[in-house]
């Protein structure tokens, strides 16, 4: 199996222009399509939110002023996406992505939709065999978060979550996060092509980690079925979140990639 159709949703963040490098890295390594979609709100669907109390002519100011927003944000997002295709002519920019099947190669295309971008990231990142999402800020605006977790949960399909910078390399050493749930043999299953060209794999788990499921031998014997020798270390959380743990453990070893 091989990535080969990627989805990035762009919404003019500082993070989705280091989104955009990490999902061509991954489009290089993997020869695969990368479609970037920038979600334009509709300035309809302000109206039911406006609340009671407000006049015909003023929610038909709110939405007017939705459309102008929405239209420089557009505006900004398809000016980004110019100068990136630009910065890199070996990479076919195809109008149509339908068409980049034909074309050998790298190939990048770029859509605008109308609509709830939690909704629409989610639906279209089913057709693609991974999405790349930019990496979440403290200070972005709600939708972005909004479209985060929906494509997380209500996409089905694989998520990378692109660091803040654009990463020297990426899945040269790989660590699985193991805690036995349905959750981390999902993440498993969808990074084995990762694993098969990672130069070295590590399993992490920890009893404050672990849920009820197989533990770390379990899956450690799973990917032999599958010629993938990894080690499994035991991390120990170094406060109350287990994720500061860790994320230390997966520092330490190096990884350019936790699954």
């Amino acid at each position: 199996m091989a990535y080969r159709r990627l989805l990035v949703p762009l919404t003019g963040t500082a993070a989705g222009e280091a989104a955009l490098n990490t999902a061509l890295m991954v489009a290089r390594i993997w020869n695969a399509h990368l479609h970037c979609v920038h979600v334009r709100v509709d300035a309809r669907d302000v109206a039911p939110l406006a609340g009671e109390g407000l006049s015909g002519a003023m929610i038909e100011e709110m939405m007017a002023a939705t459309e102008r927003e929405s239209g420089e944000r557009a505006g900004r997002v398809r000016a980004m996406f110019d100068r990136f295709a630009a910065a890199h002519p070996d990479v076919t920019l195809a109008s149509d992505p339908n068409t980049a099947l034909k074309v050998p190669g790298v190939t990048i295309s770029f859509e605008t939709i109308a609509g709830r971008e939690e909704d629409v990231v989610a639906q279209q990142s089913r057709l693609f065999d991974m999405a790349v999402v930019p990496h979440p800020e403290a200070d972005e605006d709600v939708s972005s978060s909004d479209a985060l977790h929906a494509v997380l949960f209500d996409s089905g399909r694989p998520v990378l979550i692109a660091p803040r910078a654009t990463p020297a390399t990426i899945g040269t050493r790989v660590c699985v996060a193991w805690n036995g749930s349905a959750e981390s043999a999902a993440a498993v299953a969808a990074a084995l092509p990762w694993m098969h060209r990672a130069q070295a794999v590590r399993i992490l788990h920890s009893n404050e980690y672990q849920r009820r499921g197989p533990g770390p031998d379990g899956i450690r014997a799973y990917l032999r079925w599958h010629e993938i020798e990894a080690e499994a270390v035991p991390f120990k959380p170094q406060t109350k979140e287990v994720g500061a743990g860790l994320l230390g453990a997966a520092r330490d070893f190096g990884a350019d990639l936790m699954c």
